[in-house]
C-alpha cells in the first residue's frame, strides 16, 4: 500500500497537481465536482424544503386524515353532525401511529363592516385543537382562549385583515344563515386576538378559527355533535397505510380522507418535484463525471512513459490502473471538500437570513425553505465518489493497451 501510495503521489508530481501540465483540465474536473454537488445539495435541500412547507400548511387547515358522514358531499361546510361519543376519541387508540384528534366544525358566513362585507368560512373549534402550527402562522396577537363558553375570540388571515382593514383588538359582525330561509340569519359579534399568514392564500382568504359551540348554536346540534374529525400522525410516509388502518377503525357509517386525496392537484404538482430532483442530480453526476474522465485521460497520456517504466519493472495492468484511480479520488474528494462548505454556507445563509424571496401567489411559501439534512448530504458524496470512480474505471482501461516498449520511447 505504501508503494503504491508513493507512486499516487508521483502521478501527482512532488510539488503537487499544480505542476503538471495538465494543471488547468484537473482544475476544472476538481471545480465540476465541486459546482456539481453545490447544486445537488440546494436541489435537494429546497426541493424537499418546499415539499414539506406546503405539505405542512395543509396539513394545519386539514389534518393528515379527515373523518366525516358520508353524505358530508365533499363540501367545506359541516353539513351532517356526527358524535364525538366515540371509540377513537379522544384517543385513537387502534391506531398508536395516531398523535393527534381533534373535533371540528365549519360554517360559511358573511362578514360585514360599515363599508364591506366578505364572505368566509368560520372553522369552530374547542379546548381539544391543536394550535401548533397556527402559533408558527401568527403575525400579530395570539390563538383564541375558549375557557369561557361562549367565547367570542377569532383568528383571522392576514388576508382578511388587509382586504377587511382589521386590526387586533377589532370587533366585527358575522352574518350566518339559518336551514330554513324563512327565518332571520344570525349575527354573531366576533374580536380579533390573533392575525395568521400560512402563505396559503387560497386557504388563508377562506378559512378563520373561532369558538365551536356558536356553529353548535346555529345548527341546532347538541353540545356532542361536530361536523368532523381531524386526525395527525406520527409518520406522513405511512399516511395511506394509515389512512387504510384510520377507515377500518372507525364505523361504517364514517368515511375518511386523506390531505393527499382531498388535495390531490397540490400533491400532485409538488411530487413533480421529485422527479427534478433527480433529473438534476443524474445531469450533475454525469457532467462532473465527464470532467473527471478528460482529467484522468490527460494524466494517463501525460504519464505514459511512468507506465511503460511500471509495466518493464513487472507491475500488473490492475495495480498501474489503481494508482490513477487512487489519484482521480483524491481530486474527487477535493472537490467534494469545497463543495460542501460552500453548499451548506449557501444553504444556512438562505435559512438564517431568508435572502431568496417567492412568489407565494405561485409556490405557496413566501421564502425559499430549506432541508438540512446530513443524512442525504452524506449520501450526495458517496453515491457521487463511488459513481464518478466506477465510470473512471473505463478510461482507466486505456492503460492495459499501453506496450511497455512504445512507452518507454513516448515523447
Amino acid at each position: 500500500m505504501n508503494y503504491e501510495y508513493f507512486l499516487a503521489k508521483r502521478i501527482i508530481g512532488s510539488k503537487g497537481y499544480k505542476s503538471s501540465i495538465s494543471a488547468p483540465i484537473i482544475k476544472i474536473g476538481i471545480a465540476a465536482i465541486a459546482i456539481g454537488i453545490v447544486v445537488m445539495m440546494i436541489t435537494i435541500a429546497t426541493g424537499v424544503g418546499l415539499q414539506q412547507k406546503i405539505r405542512d400548511k395543509v396539513v394545519a387547515f386539514n389534518g393528515d386524515i379527515s373523518i366525516s358522514n358520508f353524505n358530508s358531499n365533499n363540501s367545506e361546510e359541516s353539513l351532517f353532525p356526527i358524535s364525538t361519543e366515540q371509540d377513537f376519541y379522544p384517543e385513537f387508540k387502534a391506531v398508536p401511529e395516531v398523535s393527534h384528534i381533534q373535533a371540528v366544525a365549519n360554517k360559511f358566513g358573511v362578514i360585514r363592516t360599515e363599508t364591506d362585507f366578505e364572505g368566509a368560512i368560520l372553522k369552530g373549534v374547542g379546548q381539544d385543537y391543536n394550535w401548533s402550527y397556527f402559533k408558527s402562522f401568527l403575525v400579530d396577537g395570539r390563538t383564541p382562549n375558549f375557557d369561557k363558553k361562549w367565547s367570542t375570540e377569532a383568528l383571522i388571515s392576514q388576508y382578511l385583515a388587509d382586504r377587511l382593514q382589521f386590526k387586533v383588538g377589532d370587533d366585527f359582525q358575522m352574518i350566518f344563515a339559518k336551514n330554513d330561509p324563512e327565518k332571520l340569519p344570525n349575527i354573531i359579534k366576533f374580536q380579533v386576538v390573533g392575525i395568521y399568514n400560512s402563505g396559503f392564500q387560497d386557504l388563508d382568504k377562506q378559512f378563520l378559527l373561532g369558538n365551536i359551540r356558536h356553529i353548535q348554536r346555529i345548527n341546532r346540534w347538541e353540545d356532542y355533535e361536530i361536523g368532523h374529525f381531524e386526525v395527525f400522525v406520527n409518520d406522513y410516509s405511512e399516511l395511506d397505510r394509515l389512512g387504510v388502518e384510520v377507515y377500518r377503525n372507525t364505523p361504517s357509517t364514517f368515511n375518511t380522507q386523506t390531505v393527499t386525496e382531498k388535495y390531490a392537484s397540490i400533491f400532485e404538482w409538488i411530487g413533480i418535484f421529485d422527479t427534478n430532483i433527480y433529473g438534476i442530480i443524474g445531469i450533475m453526476i454525469l457532467v462532473a463525471g465527464i470532467n473527471m474522465i478528460t482529467a484522468l485521460l490527460v494524466l494517463i497520456l501525460e504519464r505514459t512513459q511512468m507506465i511503460g517504466i511500471l509495466k518493464a519493472l513487472g507491475s500488473t495492468n490492475w495495480s498501474i490502473r489503481k494508482l490513477f484511480l487512487y489519484n482521480a479520488s483524491y481530486l474527487i474528494i477535493r472537490g467534494l471538500f469545497w463543495g460542501n462548505i460552500i453548499g451548506l454556507a449557501l444553504l444556512y445563509a438562505q435559512k438564517i437570513f431568508e435572502l431568496f424571496p417567492l412568489d407565494p401567489s405561485v409556490y405557496y411559501v413566501s421564502k425559499a425553505p430549506v432541508y438540512i439534512s446530513f443524512g442525504y448530504i452524506a449520501a450526495l458524496n458517496i453515491g457521487t465518489l463511488i459513481l464518478c470512480l466506477l465510470m473512471l474505471l473505463i478510461p482507466s482501461y486505456l492503460i492495459t493497451k499501453i506496450s511497455p516498449v512504445k512507452a518507454i520511447r513516448f515523447d
